[in-house]
């Protein structure tokens, strides 16, 4: 290409912020009823299920104890828990996870 001829570089568009992945989710942890660990900004973690959720919240229903809302933006993290959650965490042990299968 001769110097005085600009360069033609393909400008990439930015990828898009939202891709309804989010919503589809927790619509399918809601609809099984699965439990879940949320873990808050601040480091507390809370249990329950995911009873409803919008664009904003969800409302994590819990045995025993009043149910609760909690915006979105102060959540760090959803993991499922139980049986099925405990298998796919990578920090426990072997150890670990054979114990609870005998249980």
């Amino acid at each position: 290409m001769p110097p005085d001829t600009p360069s033609r570089r393909k400008q990439r568009t930015p990828p898009p912020g939202e891709t309804g992945q989010e919503a589809l989710y927790l619509r399918s942890l809601s609809d099984r009823q699965v439990p879940v660990h949320v873990k808050l900004q601040d480091g507390e973690t809370v249990s329950g299920w995911i009873e409803y959720f919008d664009d904003r919240m969800i409302r994590l229903t819990r045995e025993g104890k009043p149910n609760l809302f909690i915006y979105k933006h102060q959540i760090r993290t959803i993991t499922e828990h139980g049986r099925e959650g405990r298998r796919r965490n990578r920090s426990d042990t072997p150890a670990e996870a054979a114990s609870e299968d005998s249980q």
